[in-house]
């Protein structure tokens, strides 16, 4: 192939040195200031989800800083690319963007959100990189990526990888070693499953970058399994067993989202599930629940735990786990029939009425004032009113008192709480802790830890401290539609005996 290269013996081992430091690095959270970075590479013009996913982004770009929208190609799309049409979709969010600065401020002018559109590799795979085929989205990855700026850059890939691995190559090409290894650190990769053979490749020749996705073949038989199936997936592959599909049909989105103006009217129906493609930034969105810091944390976006899957050669984000200590990538919910269902999907279709009525409302924004629209409400616990993880250390036995009865509405609607154990959350590289709650559904809970460690499937010995719960904080308004603002609380639990 002719994107290969021979590195001599010192870079070699700089390289591994550095992978396996990243590796490391892995397993911690993300701490900055400021919005989330996102370049998005998308095969736009394929089917209709990926234009429907933009149009959800730029209601959301007043806090995601969106670097680039690259069109690229993929397995679906393999020999045109269309940019054109995220301009067509730009243009009517500039018809609408003096109305949403009546409900939030910092909304990127369309002129900007324009000349952040790029065209990627205008061939398919791997076949379409190497030296002499860069491209425009290929060097916008690359100015975003050594921008001066300690925020990681997320890269949402909802097609083809290939103008990553472009962008990769010429990066290793002519960066020096550590430069390099700056480069890849700043990466945060959430892919929408393998649609061209650079995902892969990327895996194996830059063993240390972040990367989010459950690997599969390229023709789409195995996105059955995929945890981003669960935005929508519930009818086409008949794989969200306990999911309420109410909210993700063409009808429904007729009422809430294309008949509402502009942009409403550029958000066309799906063929065979609505944004498959959105659960790659959905995380991103400044909700309360923080879940862009780290892949196990869980949010809207889907929760991934760290291993090896079948046929990788290190570990990646992605799904499955170990069933014997029950750290897996599936959550436990409680689904529309009052049941409880455990699967990957789970992990996204549990927020779901929070997250279409949050679109929802946002659609509205673009078309009615203040006084006549809805707004998140502003949780305050223990009288903080900011939106970063409360982080409380508590011994065995120790009770704690949550306060959110200062948390308020920014229409004057009236409150409910809801506070919640989230077993899953937090499960990689720690020990997983266990509560007891009272009053979870008032302003004022109280929470009592009970275990460092929670039982395992097979006992395995006695259990050192310190153990992790994350409890989240769910406040909802009745307004139309109802909306919902988080607040996660991470308890470190240790040992009752500690001094």
């Amino acid at each position: 192939m002719r994107t290969k290269c021979y590195l001599p013996f010192a870079l070699v081992l700089t390289l591994t040195v550095a992978a396996l430091a990243q590796s490391d690095a892995a397993l911690g959270t993300d701490d900055f200031k400021g919005h989330p970075r996102v370049v998005i590479l998308s095969d736009i013009g394929n089917e209709p989800d990926d234009q429907m996913s933009i149009v959800r982004l730029l209601l959301y770009s007043n806090e995601i800083d969106v670097e680039a929208m690259i069109a690229g190609t993929s397995t679906w799309q393999k020999r045109s690319l269309h940019p054109e049409t995220m301009r067509t979709l730009v243009a009517a969010y500039g018809r609408v963007r003096d109305n949403l600065l009546l409900h939030a401020q910092g909304w990127p002018t369309a002129a900007d959100l324009d000349g952040r559109i790029f065209v990627g590799q205008t061939g398919y795979g791997m076949a379409a990189t190497g030296a002499g085929l860069g491209s425009e989205g290929a060097r916008a990855i690359i100015a975003a990526a050594r921008r001066d700026d300690p925020r990681p850059l997320w890269i949402s890939i909802w097609g083809g990888a290939n103008t990553l691995a472009q962008a990769l190559i010429e990066a290793r090409a002519t960066l020096a070693p550590n430069a390099l290894v700056q480069f890849i650190a700043r990466l945060r990769v959430y892919s929408i499953s393998d649609q061209d053979d650079a995902g892969p490749w990327i895996r194996r020749e830059f063993p240390s970058l972040f990367y989010i996705v459950q690997p599969s073949a390229q023709d789409g038989n195995e996105y059955y399994y995929a945890t981003w199936t669960g935005i929508s997936g519930d009818i086409y592959y008949r794989n969200g067993a306990g999911a309420d599909s109410g909210t993700v049909t063409n009808e429904w989105l007729e009422s809430n989202i294309r008949a509402r103006g502009p942009l409403g009217r550029v958000y066309p129906r799906f063929l065979f599930i609505m944004e498959g493609d959105t659960p790659s930034y959905l995380g991103l969105i400044d909700n309360g629940l923080n879940a862009y810091r780290s892949p196990d944390w869980g949010g809207w976006g889907g929760r991934y735990i760290y291993r090896t899957p079948r046929g990788e050669t290190r570990p990646i984000w992605t799904q499955g786990g170990d069933l014997f200590t029950r750290v897996t990538s599936q959550d436990t919910v409680r689904g529309a029939d009052g049941r409880e269902y455990v699967s990957d999907q789970a992990t996204i279709w549990r927020w779901r009425e929070a997250f279409q009525n949050d679109f929802a409302a946002r659609m509205g924004w673009t078309v009615a004032d203040f006084a006549h629209a809805n707004h998140n409400p502003v949780v305050v616990v223990n009288g903080d009113d900011g939106k970063a993880p409360i982080v409380i250390d508590v011994k065995v036995g120790q009770s704690i008192t949550l306060d959110a009865s200062h948390s308020r509405d920014p229409d004057g609607q009236k409150l409910h709480f809801s506070w919640f154990h989230y077993p899953e959350a937090g499960s990689v590289g720690n020990r997983l802790a266990d509560l007891k709650m009272e009053n979870a559904d008032h302003a004022v809970a109280r929470v009592t830890a009970t275990a460092v460690c929670r039982p395992q499937w097979l006992p395995r010995g006695p259990c050192a401290g310190p153990g992790v719960a994350h409890v989240i904080l769910a406040v909802t308004d009745e307004g139309s539609p109802r909306l919902t603002s988080y607040r996660r609380l991470i308890l470190t639990v240790h040992p009752s005996d500690t001094h």
